[in-house]
């Protein structure tokens, strides 16, 4: 199982250009439109060479994204958690 660890969060008009690519291809999986103001949380999978990418306002709660990384194999670190829940 890989760790998932905090990147950062963004508001889409903020995100830096080397993560542009994953989030358009996550927006393509769920068929979202992204307005400048989403709030994204971009999580490195420790021991790839990969991010994931969390709409925030798509989750009520951590463990819907603990859910989604579980499908992914990866586990999100402690610290990355909380930082993340306080902005659900």
């Amino acid at each position: 199982m890989f760790v998932a660890t905090l990147d950062g969060i963004f508001k889409y008009s903020d995100l830096p250009e080397e993560y542009e690519p994953y989030v358009q291809f996550k927006a393509t999986i769920e068929k979202r439109e992204i307005k400048n103001t989403d709030e994204i949380a971009i999580l490195n999978i420790a021991g790839t060479s990969t991010h994931h990418v969390l709409f925030l306002d798509s989750y009520t709660n951590v463990s819907e994204i603990e859910a989604e990384l579980k499908d992914a194999d990866a586990k999100i670190n402690h610290t990355t958690l909380k930082i993340i829940g306080g902005h659900i």
